[in-house]
């Protein structure tokens, strides 16, 4: 037995699932017409995920607008039916008037909830220095978000929850599990650490809370992300018939859901987030956040399958071959997967996957290759 997260348990435990396509793959030989299998795959996806109620087209509020590096910015605001306001930033190539391809810009986890959109986004030169890191060390020096605008797209970035705008407040938990800390001087890099520290322990606390609840973190993500992709699409400068998402690590897992879930996604591209629930189980479950786990959903559908649910539809997967996120093999895996369904519904031209060299990044080359993939399917 190699070693692994459960040790004996292990090899009992993957045995579950097996080593076969699952319950509702579309690999199973009975499965022969996407249109026939699809509906069913998507109704036991909803059924384990058990979104929440967010309403439909949220009202959205403009607080600022304003130009900054060629490119038109707002400021925007909407309230879903519980938590804090949504705050999200869109940005075009500034005084274009026509309808533009969309992109729902989904940022990354990266272990820092206090931050959000700026992660990806910038629109100003007075800049969190700690953000200025962030975009060097995952992006190679490029708010990739922007790099996109310029490109020509009209680009949304929301808040997620919960980070940033949707990030829990100390003042709003017991004392207890505080440890002594409060919501003052928030933009200090100092308590910005202290609150990053403590957001990660309390994801223990919020998983079983959500559980409890009736719902899954993943089931959270997706049903927000429909919301704003209801605000994205609805704008009049963005054509709503040509619009993509994607993003890194955390945004390639939202990505995953999202895109497999809601055709409006008509193109995606995956960064960092694409393996197996075998490699979950068994080697990398701790690198990784409660917000990508569904019960029972292991049994039906693998994770890359979830992704496969959009199929025809274009759908990229960028990885890197030294991701410490993830093991070699079940990535290589996960790709043969996918293959196979893109490939089964005749459609493998739509589908593709590129392993890049170092860690877990979205760097200049991989943006220029999503880029160049957009500009394929939402372009022509």
């Amino acid at each position: 037995m190699e070693p692994n997260m459960i040790g004996a348990y292990g090899p009992w435990a993957a045995a579950l699932a097996g080593d076969g396509p699952p319950r509702l793959s579309f690999r199973q030989a009975e499965f022969k017409d996407v249109e026939t299998w699809r509906p069913a795959a998507r109704t036991r996806l909803m059924e384990c995920l058990l979104p929440p109620d967010t309403g439909r087209h949220p009202t959205v509020t403009v607080l600022s607008r304003t130009t900054y590096d060629g490119l038109d910015i707002e400021e925007l605001s909407w309230q879903l039916p519980y938590g804090p306001p949504t705050r999200a930033t869109f940005l075009k190539p500034q005084g274009v008037e026509t309808p533009l391809p969309g992109l729902l810009a989904l940022h990354d986890h990266a272990g820092k909830k206090y931050f959000g959109k700026r992660k990806i986004s910038r629109t100003a030169d007075d800049w969190h220095p700690m953000m200025l890191d962030h975009y060097e060390h995952y992006y190679e020096g490029v708010p990739w978000a922007n790099a996109a605008a310029k490109r020509g797209y009209a680009v949304l970035v929301p808040d997620a929850y919960p980070f940033a705008s949707r990030r829990v407040l100390l003042a709003d938990v017991p004392e207890r599990i505080r440890r002594g800390l409060t919501d003052a001087d928030p933009e200090n890099p100092d308590h910005i650490d202290a609150y990053n520290a403590w957001a990660g322990d309390h994801e223990d606390i919020m998983a079983k809370s959500l559980f409890s609840a009736g719902t899954t973190w993943p089931g959270v993500f997706m049903a927000e992300d429909q919301r704003a992709l209801d605000v994205l699409c609805a704008r009049p400068d963005v054509d709503g018939s040509r619009v993509g998402c994607g993003g890194l690590s955390g945004g390639g897992m939202r990505t995953v859901f999202l895109a497999g879930a809601d055709d409006r996604i008509r193109c995606s591209v995956c960064v960092g987030l694409m393996s197996t629930w075998r490699d979950f189980l068994l080697n990398k479950c701790f690198t990784h956040t409660w917000m990508t786990y569904v019960p029972l959903l292991p049994l039906d559908l693998d994770f890359p399958e979830v992704y496969g649910l959009r199929v025809p539809l274009p759908t990229m997967v960028l990885s890197d071959e030294e991701d410490q996120l993830f093991t070699l093999p079940e990535m290589k895996r996960a790709d043969v997967i996918l293959r196979e369904v893109f490939e089964k519904a005749g459609a493998g031209d739509r589908y593709r996957c590129s392993f890049y060299p170092g860690p877990h990044k979205f760097d200049r080359a991989m943006q220029a290759e999503a880029f160049e993939w957009f500009d394929r399917w939402l372009n022509s």
